[in-house]
């Protein structure tokens, strides 16, 4: 049985596996165009899932690719488009379970976009 090499440390994910995160990112990201943002940034890097407002002011985003391509997208919801305000984002990895052909935006629970 072979293993990593003593003291390499934990065994990190393959950057080129599929993947799904889930992340909520919390701040002044409603009515700015949040979402559009979000769908203009996962279908550039070719990602599946969804983008939706939540009723407490957050917006809910589920998406799945490679993850280094998913690593990308949470950089960039980081940082959101220029009229939002991000306090912070929630991020949840799992393995992808099939998010879809296409990356859509959800009307979910919100004030406006």
């Amino acid at each position: 049985m072979t293993g990593p090499e003593p003291g390499s440390g934990p065994t990190q994910p393959d950057p080129a596996a599929p993947a799904r995160l889930e992340a909520s990112v919390r701040g002044r990201v409603q009515g700015v165009g949040f979402r559009y943002f979000v769908l203009r940034e996962a279908m550039y890097l070719g990602l599946t899932g969804l983008v939706a407002n939540e009723r407490d002011g957050g917006v809910r985003v589920l998406a799945e690719g490679p993850r280094v391509d998913l690593l990308e997208l949470l950089d960039r919801l980081r940082e959101g488009p220029p009229a939002s305000i991000v306090e912070r984002v929630v991020e949840r990895w799992e393995p992808a379970r099939g998010a879809g052909s296409t990356f859509r935006i959800e009307s979910g629970e919100h004030r406006g976009d």
